[in-house]
Parts: C-alpha cells; sequence; structure tokens
C-alpha cells in the first residue's frame, strides 16, 4: 500500500462535451484517500448552464432534464475545494481533461483554488506506459474484474482507484511515492504548466510556448520577435487557465524588466564630463580680480 504524506483525491467528471475551454461539468465524484488509509466519497450532479450534447448524454446517460434543478458548479465551487483541501489530485487521463476542465470551472467560479501547488497522478499514462489499453480493460488486467456501468463517474473513478493501486503492486519498479508517480505519469519531457499543454518549462526552467509556429521558444523571446502574440492568445479560444498563467509570465517579464531598466538607467548615466583646466585656475582670488580688471581695462 502507498505511504501517503498528504491526501491524494481520485476525481472523475462527466461533461457536456470534450472542449476543454467551452464545454462545462455535468457530474464530479471525489475519492479521497488520507494518510491514514481511510477514505472520504464525494459526488454531485452539476447544471451546466448550457446543453449537453447528444453524444455526451450516450456516454455517461445524464440528460438536460435531469440536472435542469441541480446547483451550478459556481453554487458548489467552495464546497467541492473544501472537500479537496491541499489533496494532490489523481483521475484517468486527468492531466489532459479532467484538471484542466476543473481548473477553468474553478477560474469561472471566480474561485481561487490554487491546482498549481498540487502533485498530478494520471493513471491513464502509467497505464498506457505499462499496457497500452483502455479503463475497462485496465481494470480487467489488473483487478480480474469486468467494469460494470461504466462512464459513471463515481463507477469510472472507484476502478481508476482500484487499478491504480493494482498497478503499484505489480511494477515493482514503481515508486510508492507521490513526486516519482507524478514525473512518470506525465507526457513529454517538458513540464507542462497550464494543462493543456500550451505552456510549458523547457530543461533549462523557462516557460515557452508548447504548440504552434513558436514551439519551443521561450514567451520572452517571442514578445521581443512579435509583441502582438500574446495579444492574440487572450482574444483567441484558448482555455482560461493558459491565459492565466500567460498574463502571471508576462507580468513577470513587465517586472523583470522594468528592475533592468531602472538599473542599467542608472548605470548609463553620463558621467560628468570635467572643465579643461584654465591657467587662472591656481590664481588666488586677488589674483582673479586684478586679471578681471585688466582684461575688461577697468
Amino acid at each position: 500500500m502507498i505511504q501517503l504524506h498528504k491526501p491524494l483525491a481520485f476525481f472523475d467528471l462527466e461533461t457536456t462535451g470534450l472542449d476543454i475551454t467551452n464545454d462545462r461539468i455535468v457530474e464530479i465524484a471525489i475519492i479521497k484517500l488520507l494518510p491514514d488509509g481511510s477514505s472520504l466519497t464525494y459526488e454531485k450532479r452539476v447544471n451546466p448552464e448550457i446543453e449537453i450534447s447528444e453524444e455526451s448524454s450516450k456516454i455517461h446517460g445524464i440528460t438536460n432534464e435531469m440536472i435542469k434543478d441541480a446547483p451550478t458548479f459556481a453554487d458548489i465551487a467552495e464546497e467541492v475545494a473544501a472537500f479537496i483541501g491541499d489533496a494532490d489530485l489523481a483521475g484517468y487521463n486527468s492531466n489532459k481533461f479532467d484538471i484542466p476542465v476543473l481548473a477553468e470551472e474553478f477560474l469561472r467560479a471566480g474561485n481561487n483554488f490554487d491546482v498549481s501547488a498540487r502533485q498530478f497522478v494520471d493513471v491513464q499514462n502509467i497505464f498506457h506506459k505499462m499496457e497500452q489499453r483502455t479503463l475497462a480493460a485496465a481494470y480487467q488486467f489488473y483487478c480480474n474484474k469486468e467494469l460494470e456501468n461504466a462512464h459513471s463517474a463515481l463507477a469510472d473513478i472507484e476502478a481508476t482507484k482500484d487499478v491504480f493501486l493494482a498497478q503499484l503492486d505489480k511494477y515493482e519498479n514503481l515508486e510508492k511515492d507521490i513526486s516519482f508517480l507524478a514525473d512518470f505519469s506525465r507526457q513529454g519531457s517538458n513540464k507542462i504548466l497550464d494543462f493543456a499543454g500550451r505552456v510549458a518549462l523547457n530543461s533549462d526552467g523557462e516557460v515557452i510556448y508548447n504548440f504552434g509556429k513558436h514551439k519551443g521558444k521561450t514567451i520572452r523571446e517571442v514578445n521581443e520577435e512579435e509583441p502582438g502574440y500574446y495579444g492574440w492568445m487572450l482574444n483567441a479560444n484558448f482555455p482560461l487557465y493558459t491565459k492565466e498563467v500567460l498574463r502571471r509570465e508576462m507580468e513577470k517579464i513587465k517586472d523583470e524588466n522594468k528592475l533592468s531598466g531602472a538599473t542599467s538607467g542608472n548605470a548609463s548615466q553620463k558621467p560628468q564630463v570635467k572643465r579643461k583646466k584654465e591657467p587662472q585656475d591656481n590664481l588666488s582670488m586677488d589674483e582673479k580680480i586684478a586679471a578681471l580688471k585688466a582684461k575688461f581695462g577697468k
């Protein structure tokens, strides 16, 4: 069994669709494992305030009629944040979908729940690196059980939790440490900063764009080459959290530029030019007066 130093919250979301930026949560389920081995469960249907797509309803079975009287995410944001507390987060495909969607909902609700100060364990990434299968196959492979009631949020996350614990028992090279597992379940060499994968840290610890024509370039470098690119991203259809990460980095760059400008400004002040020493500079005051009288004929 894994030794936890802080709680680990497994969670799963059912949503109106698959668009991280625009789709909303219709159901959330959380199982929080505590360091003492006990667990707590939270489950709630949510009114997304937009229509659930027909395709999504066919998958999770939740219709618009079923959630029309449910609370909105803004109504439950504080209780969700309180339930998760300081826990690290885990899920199935959670790094790519559930965590960014949750971050969007918290920002949309005006809640300052900080997802960046946590470790993220993506059970799907561990599974794909080890076996390359789906959740149902993973449940069968690791737990020797058939996954019933698939795409119910609570059933899916129960299976995810069981698969994760079975993975730890099966693979001796998987350290039972959340920091190791978060790093192992991360995809790619760059550390993603915004969950959607648009902004990342390179091997030198610099914030870079991780997509498009400027992929691999630092935010600072692109800002110097093409200042309008940042504004384009803020106005384009990117997730709110991606834009928030960019804003923080740009504010940091602006502050550093101001400090650098002030420092270089002081250093670059023109030194006072020394006046060429004139012969009369060595004269006494009386001699200078006499010299002036002689010059002007006084």
